[in-house]
């Protein structure tokens, strides 16, 4: 065995590791921290997670609607 390692095999060595494409997004917006913005924007691509969220904004928006009204004496 040969102690010394030449330059070319620490070239292949680093060649040799796997590439996680498709968590590069993500690990990019780790980096530049807009991790929430990447979140917000996948959960709006999913059909399902948009309407969770209308759904949610919905609800919201209407109980503030109600204690607004209930507090101005309209019901």
């Amino acid at each position: 065995m040969n102690a010394i390692m030449t330059k070319f095999d620490v070239d292949t060595a680093e060649h040799r590791t796997p590439k996680w494409e498709g968590l590069s997004e993500i690990d990019q917006a780790i980096r530049e921290n807009r991790l929430m913005e990447y979140r917000i924007k996948k959960s709006w691509a999913d059909p399902w997670g948009r309407k969770l969220t209308i759904t949610v904004l919905l609800v919201i928006a209407a109980g503030f609607a109600y204690l607004a009204g209930a507090s101005a004496g309209l019901w």
